[in-house]
C-alpha cells in the first residue's frame, strides 16, 4: 500500500497542482491510518484491499478516542476518502468504502480582524521608511485593504491587472476556479499605487523586463512566502498585537465592509465567494462589534 500512497501523493503534486504543505499534510494523515490499519489486522505488509468499510469506521472511532480536534479529524478522514477514490479510479479496489461514509463537518473558524485603528498603524507603517522597497510595501497593503483580495491574488497580479488612470480605477485578480472579478480600487491605494509605479518598480526592475505588478529587490515577482514575511515585520514594528496574517487584512476589509452597511451580498460579490454561507461569518463580528458600540453608549443596570 505504501507505493500506491506515494503515487497517490504524485498524483496530488503533479496533476492536481497542490501545494507541498497539502501533500505533506496527506502523507502524515495516511501514514497514521496505514499504521492503524497495520495494527487492526496484526500485519506489516498491507494491500489496498485492506481497506473497508469496517476499517474506516474504526479508524475514525479511534480517533474521536484519542481526542483529536474536530478539524484535525476532518483533514484525516478527507485525506482517507480521497486515497480511496484515487484506488477506485486505478482500480487497486473494486468498490470505494468511504462511498456511504459520512464526512466529519470541521467547526467553521471565526476569523478575527484587526481593528480600524490598527489598520491605519499598518498602513502607515512602510511610509516610515525611504527605500524602493517600502514604497512597494505601502503599495501592496493599501491594495489589499482596500479589495478584500487574497495573498495570491495580489502576488499574481500583473501591470495589465490594474486600470488606475480613470474616475473609476479597477484591478482585477484570478480567484478560485480561475474565476475572475473585477475590483474597485479606493483613492487611498490608488496614490500608493501611482508612487510605486512613478518610481520604486522601475528602482527595483534596473530595466528589466518583467509583467509582475509586485517585484522583489532582483525584479522577480514576489511571492506570497515574502509577502508574509514583510507583513509580519511591519505588524510587529507598529506594535500589532495577535496574529497578523494575510488573511487577516481580508478579514478585516469584510468585517469593516459589513460594519459600513454595505450589503452581504455586495461584500460576497468583492471576496469572490461561491457561497453566501461563507460570508455571512462576519455578520457575526459585524454584529458583535455593533453590540459592543450599544453598550458603551447605553450601559446595562448593574
Amino acid at each position: 500500500m505504501q507505493d500506491r500512497v506515494d503515487d497517490f501523493l504524485h498524483y496530488l503534486s503533479a496533476e492536481r497542482g497542490s501545494s507541498k504543505n497539502t501533500t505533506d499534510a496527506y502523507r502524515n494523515d495516511l501514514k497514521g491510518f496505514a499504521k492503524f490499519l497495520a495494527e487492526r489486522l496484526g500485519r506489516d505488509v498491507l494491500s489496498p484491499k485492506a481497506i473497508d468499510r469496517a476499517a474506516v469506521l474504526g479508524y475514525i472511532a479511534d480517533l474521536n478516542l484519542r481526542a483529536y480536534a474536530k478539524a484535525t479529524v476532518a483533514r484525516k478522514v478527507a485525506a482517507v476518502k480521497s486515497f480511496c477514490a484515487f484506488l477506485l479510479d486505478h482500480r487497486d479496489i473494486t468498490s470505494n468504502p468511504t462511498a456511504q461514509i459520512d464526512s466529519p463537518r470541521a467547526p467553521m473558524r471565526v476569523p478575527k480582524p484587526i481593528t480600524t485603528a490598527e489598520i491605519d498603524a499598518l498602513l502607515t507603517e512602510p511610509k516610515k521608511f525611504d527605500s524602493a522597497e517600502a514604497t512597494r510595501d505601502a503599495a501592496m497593503l493599501e491594495l489589499m485593504y482596500a479589495t478584500g483580495m487574497r495573498v495570491t491574488e495580489l502576488v499574481s497580479l500583473n501591470m495589465d491587472s490594474i486600470h488606475i488612470d480613470s474616475d473609476a480605477p479597477w484591478v482585477r485578480c484570478e480567484g478560485k476556479g480561475s474565476k475572475e472579478r473585477t475590483l474597485p480600487v479606493a483613492n487611498r491605494a490608488v496614490v500608493a499605487l501611482d508612487i510605486y509605479l512613478d518610481a520604486s518598480r522601475p528602482a527595483l526592475l534596473k530595466n528589466r523586463p518583467q509583467m509582475a505588478l509586485f517585484v522583489n529587490r532582483r525584479g522577480e515577482r514576489l511571492t506570497r512566502q515574502g509577502f508574509w514575511l514583510i507583513l509580519k515585520g511591519y505588524a510587529k514594528s507598529a506594535d500589532i498585537g495577535g496574529h497578523v496574517t494575510p488573511h487577516t487584512l481580508r478579514h478585516s476589509f469584510a468585517t469593516h465592509m459589513l460594519r459600513a452597511g454595505t450589503p452581504v451580498l455586495r461584500v460576497q460579490e468583492l471576496l469572490g465567494h461561491a457561497n453566501v454561507s461563507t460570508t455571512q461569518v462576519y455578520t457575526h463580528l459585524a454584529d458583535e462589534h455593533l453590540r459592543e458600540v450599544y453598550d458603551e453608549v447605553h450601559p446595562r443596570a448593574r
